[in-house]
């Protein structure tokens, strides 16, 4: 297992939206990320920069920053691309963080 985070960046205005569209992930999204091993999966707002840092353990391969492959996962950045910062095929601009720390 290994932890990753990483930083994305919402457009000012749609914190609202982001965390409906959250509270409503499409099932097979979420299947296909429990099945390529994406598990205990956060991601926190920080108000005063409109900054999105997510935390994942990943019991595979891959995160979910690496499965843009898959139909559905192109599908949902095509149906975010509104409200955050993008690269130029949908995908959120992500930008990877080292740990530092860590206590269990």
């Amino acid at each position: 297992m290994q932890r990753i985070a990483f930083k994305m960046f919402l457009k000012p205005g749609f914190e609202k939206e982001y965390k409906k569209r959250h509270s409503e992930i499409w099932p097979e999204l979420k299947k296909l990320l429990s099945d390529t091993g994406v598990k205990d999966y956060s991601i926190f707002w920080d108000k005063d920069t409109n900054i999105l840092f997510a935390v994942q353990k990943i019991y595979g391969e891959q995160s979910s920053q690496e499965i843009g492959i898959e139909p559905i996962v192109q599908k949902w950045w095509d149906y975010m691309a509104d409200i955050m910062e993008v690269n130029e095929d949908n995908s959120p601009i992500s930008i990877p963080l080292i740990e530092f720390f860590y206590m269990e």
